[in-house]
This record gives C-alpha cells, sequence and structure tokens, in this order.
C-alpha cells in the first residue's frame, strides 16, 4: 500500500505544478493585456511562450469541447477541476484499497 501513496503523492506534486504554471500563464497574460508589462518585454515574453507551448497541448482538446465564450478562456479552470476530481477519484480509490 505504500506504493500506492507514493504513486498518489507524486500525482499530487505534478497536478500542484501544473495548477501553478497554469495560474502564472493567467497572470502574465492579463499583465500583457492591460499594459502593465509591455510585451517587447523579452525575458516575460519567453517565459509566457514557453508555458504555452507546455499547456497548449493539454488545453487545446478543453478548447475544442468547449463553446466559444469570446474574449475569455475558460479552459484553463476547466483544466483545475478536472485535475482535482481525478485526485479524489484516486484518493478515494486508495482510501477503499486499504
Amino acid at each position: 500500500m505504500q506504493g500506492l501513496l507514493a504513486v498518489y503523492d507524486i500525482i499530487s506534486i505534478l497536478t500542484s505544478a501544473l495548477v501553478m504554471l497554469i495560474i502564472i500563464q493567467f497572470v502574465i497574460g492579463l499583465l500583457f493585456a492591460f499594459n502593465v508589462v509591455s510585451p517587447s518585454n523579452q525575458f516575460l515574453m519567453a517565459f509566457y511562450t514557453s508555458i504555452n507551448s507546455l499547456l497548449d497541448p493539454i488545453l487545446r482538446p478543453i478548447r475544442r469541447i468547449m463553446p466559444d465564450t469570446g474574449t475569455i478562456d475558460f479552459s484553463p479552470l476547466v483544466l483545475i477541476i478536472l485535475l482535482q476530481i481525478l485526485l479524489r477519484v484516486i484518493q478515494a480509490l486508495i482510501q477503499s484499497a486499504y
């Protein structure tokens, strides 16, 4: 059973890291959108582009399923909710195995 707990901990850490990346992407996008930071800032733009390249393959299928909401992209929120549901299901499975 220790192996299951270790797998759960690893999945939980990866989920937390993914949620942090989503939040960072959102904040940097807001900074660019409201001209708090200029998009000509090469460091921040490179960082934002690299986060987008990591998250786009995960968010693209969600964007295809969701209806078009205009300028607001709800796919990161949907991904966070799905990740939390996945963690709860795995936790329940591990608890039922004990």
